[in-house]
């Protein structure tokens, strides 16, 4: 297990970020952001979160400690995670202990799942997921690298959700539908038919 842990990312997701490695008795050692703002530093202060400086100075000075990227956008992650796959520090997983993973499920390195989310049997989420708070995945569903699925959205069972996908808050996704890699599901969206790849949907049902 992941003793202590790097957060890329000061804003909200970031802190949130920190909340879950906290709870999940990881230490957090700092937070990096190349843009952080005064607001983001006071909140990380309030939270007596060390400010460790930009990516590349924290890479250059330290670069061994395990990181996860909490930004919410799930190209940011990726363009973020590349700059970071040279580092020698590997992604850590962090799950609140509040969360509920079923069995045989699989959480991939670098994800986040936040407290009150529930994740099902046989589930399949890949590397630098994040599950927001009070989420649900259904059983036997595929969650592919990248994948953001925000606060209180429920992804039914068997559906397979392509790589960098945002399902936004309350939206549903009805059981063994597809959505495709880099499509957004708009809030309080219900999708009741597969998604094309690179797409936006939204309302109900979605379009």
């Amino acid at each position: 297990m992941t003793r202590e842990v790097v957060v890329v990312g000061a804003g909200g997701m970031g802190r949130e970020t920190v909340d879950v490695a906290r709870a999940a008795g990881v230490r957090v050692v700092g937070v990096v952001d190349d843009r952080a703002s005064v607001v983001d530093l006071g909140r990380l202060a309030r939270l007596d979160v060390p400010f460790l400086g930009s990516v590349d100075s924290w890479l250059a000075h330290d670069g061994t400690t395990p990181w996860v990227v909490g930004i919410g956008a799930p190209e940011v992650r990726r363009r973020l995670t590349g700059r970071l796959a040279a580092a020698p520090g590997r992604a850590a997983a962090l799950v609140h202990p509040a969360a509920t993973v079923g069995s045989d499920s699989h959480v991939g390195p670098g994800s986040v799942v936040c407290a009150g989310a529930l994740v099902s049997t046989g589930v399949r989420a890949g590397s630098h997921v994040h599950v927001g708070p009070g989420a649900t995945i259904g059983h036997d569903a595929e969650l592919a690298d990248f994948v953001s699925v925000n606060p209180g959205a429920l992804v039914s069972g068997s559906v397979r959700i392509g790589r960098g996908v945002l399902v936004g808050a309350g939206a549903v996704v009805l059981q063994g539908l597809s959505v495709g890699a880099d499509s957004v599901v708009g809030a309080s969206a219900c999708v009741v038919r597969d998604v094309a790849e690179s797409v936006v949907v939204r309302g109900v049902p979605a379009r």
